[in-house]
């Protein structure tokens, strides 16, 4: 699928840029000034929120749905999550043990993850705030990034699912946000969202860590809401950490137990519905066996363009900006570190490369906007499924 333009008034029913959506509805007021940058746009998409003022604003410009039309998934038996009466853990406090720990990033994909792993309780009205050691490591964060402006590092809440207890995770920590001041590697100081990794793993002691959410699908072979499960991530960076040790490191853990990857191929369709009308199949489970089909983390937005203006194409399956810490930080644990694994949602498949690279990267941002939550719920339930097969 190579989308543009018509693609985006097809499935939203506006054109981004003959008739671009109004200012009301950007979380991120900056991406709406003529102008706006495309990391400014990269922080619209990790702020928008389809349930707040702003999300309701874009609800009712375009045809996108809300998480209020999300049906409720025909678990086997057995299996449903069983949403906690408690976080368990206390404010302030460190986070509770639990066998799996899943991590989300942009308030969107908290949304969907919660309805899914958590129902019942949101990750944005009802988790319970983590704030362990936000002092000391907040002070290497930027003023104005999402975890200082929140003033926590992430909001939780636990679910059981079969006999394994879970903690899910949404972050306020992002690499791509929190700073752009480089450590003294060589001293062995690290980036925040590294310190974050650490101790949300050394506090929750799981056996497999999760971390999902969306990314820009490389190659015209995804559609909206398809699902990548790598245990490969890698980094390619060129911008502001070209100089890091790990620029262009890669990680890989061991192959995932997919034994229940059919059983959420048919969960996907109790949503399927509200994904673009021009997909032209359900979405599909896709697994990484190389670094050619791996997830990519990068120090800039970029995303897939039909004439390749990013480099992505042969570097992986999708491009997102965070999971190759999950894989630094594992490294450096040693023979201490988890199980873990990547399962990212293509939320914008490859554009066409005609306009400007700010007007792609406009396309690129309100497909998210509208289908962003729904993609995720795809690969929440791939998490499930992997929970369900520990």
């Amino acid at each position: 699928m190579i989308v543009d333009r018509a693609w985006v008034e097809r499935n939203l029913g506006f054109d981004p840029i003959a008739r671009p959506a109004p200012d009301s509805t950007f979380a991120f007021q900056r991406a709406a000034l003529p102008g706006s940058t495309p990391e400014d746009l990269q922080r619209e998409i990790i702020d928008f929120d389809s349930e707040s003022p702003a999300g309701l604003s874009f609800l009712a410009f375009t045809t996108a749905t809300g998480l209020s039309r999300f049906t409720d998934i025909p678990w086997p038996k057995g299996l449903a999550p069983q949403t906690s009466a408690t976080a368990g853990g206390r404010a302030g406090g460190a986070l509770p043990e639990a066998d799996v720990l899943v991590v989300t990033w942009t308030v969107d994909e908290g949304h969907a993850l919660s309805r899914v792993l958590t129902p019942g309780k949101d990750s944005r009205n009802n988790y319970l705030a983590y704030t362990h050691n936000y002092s000391t490591i907040a002070k290497k964060m930027s003023k104005g990034s999402p975890a200082v402006e929140a003033k926590r590092l992430g909001a939780y809440w636990t679910t059981t699912i079969g006999k394994r207890k879970v903690l899910v995770f949404k972050s306020d920590s992002h690499l791509s946000q929190d700073t752009k001041k480089l450590p003294n590697w060589k001293a062995g100081e690290t980036l925040p969202n590294e310190d974050v990794w650490k101790q949300i793993i050394e506090e929750v002691k799981p056996k497999l860590v999760i971390t999902t959410g969306t990314a820009g699908g490389i190659g015209k072979q995804f559609e909206v809401g398809d699902v990548i499960v790598s245990p490969i991530v890698r980094f390619d960076c060129i911008k502001w950490l070209k100089s890091a040790p790990f620029h262009d490191a890669h990680y890989q853990d061991g192959v995932p137990n997919g034994s229940s990857f059919a059983t959420a191929k048919g969960l996907f369709k109790a949503n399927a519905g509200q994904l673009p009308k021009d997909n032209t199949r359900p979405p599909k489970i896709v697994r990484s066996t190389d670094l050619l089909s791996s997830v990519v983390t990068t120090d800039f937005f970029g995303f897939d363009t039909s004439n390749n203006r990013y480099g992505l194409r042969g570097m992986g399956y999708v491009s997102e900006m965070g999971d190759a810490v999950l894989g630094l930080v594992a490294q450096n644990m040693g023979a201490a570190a988890p199980n873990w694994v990547a399962v990212r949602n293509v939320s914008d498949p490859q554009i066409k490369a005609v306009g400007t690279p700010k007007e792609q990267a406009t396309i690129a941002a309100q497909i998210y906007k509208g289908f962003g939550r729904w993609s995720s719920v795809c690969s929440a339930i791939v998490s499930w499924a992997l929970i369900c097969a520990q």
